[in-house]
């Protein structure tokens, strides 16, 4: 297993963590500037997390002229029917379970664990959270999309059937446009998952306050017992 896992940043909030959220950048990025986040969060002190920051695999992207980049999967057309290579989404599901595994061998149990991502490490935990074989303590998703909407409820897990689902997307988003986000969680409701939605007079990127909102999530979906 251990041949197989992405490089990660890893954080912890306090000594013997009993939680892990594990965090995807979005596409050309890396781990290193989403692990800056974690004190925005303002997460209680007694919450012990490990937060893992992976960094994607290198690959071309088509839509970026064929350019290698770090990408969770490679994006064809700046269409949202045509926008997800899925084959590569898989791949990347894989190796977010390799990280999950290696995190339940850690100790941690999977219903302690949280999926999230922002852009495209954001579609990466929406896909990847509600397929997981066991039950997740919630998944967040910032700036993102639902890859292969149609498909989501079919494909779902019965463990995460109902797993609780952060959203936050900025009105004024150029790259995953809002109306594409406002579809993704409506499909998600009426698939009768719990969205938690948010929405900021920004383009693609991050707010304070919603970081401030994501941690309040994480607080709740990761209070002990």
């Amino acid at each position: 297993m251990s041949e197989a896992l992405l490089p990660a940043i890893e954080i912890e909030t306090a000594a013997d963590p009993d939680a892990a959220v594990i965090w995807m950048h979005g596409l050309g990025d890396d781990g290193r500037g989403w692990s800056e986040v974690v004190p925005m969060l303002g997460l209680p002190a007694g919450l012990r997390v490990r937060f893992l920051f992976p960094h994607a695999p290198v690959m071309p992207v088509s839509i970026n002229n064929g350019m290698r980049m770090r990408a969770w999967y490679d994006i064809r057309q700046a269409d949202f029917n045509e926008r997800a290579d899925l084959e590569g989404v898989r791949h990347s599901q894989a190796l977010v379970a390799a990280l999950q595994a290696r995190e339940i061998a850690r100790g941690i149990e999977a219903s302690r664990m949280v999926l999230a991502g922002f852009s495209q490490g954001g579609a990466i935990a929406l896909y990847a959270g509600i397929r997981y074989g066991a039950r997740l303590a919630g998944i967040v998703g910032l700036s993102t999309y639902l890859v292969d909407a149609e498909n989501a409820v079919a494909e779902a897990s019965a463990a995460n059937r109902d797993v609780p689902i952060f959203l936050a997307h900025g009105t004024q988003d150029p790259v995953i446009h809002y109306a594409w986000a406002g579809h993704s969680r409506d499909v998600l409701q009426a698939g009768g998952w719990p969205v938690e939605w948010h929405s900021y007079a920004m383009e693609h990127s991050a707010v304070p306050e919603e970081l401030a909102a994501a941690g309040r999530f994480l607080t709740t979906v990761l209070a002990p017992g």
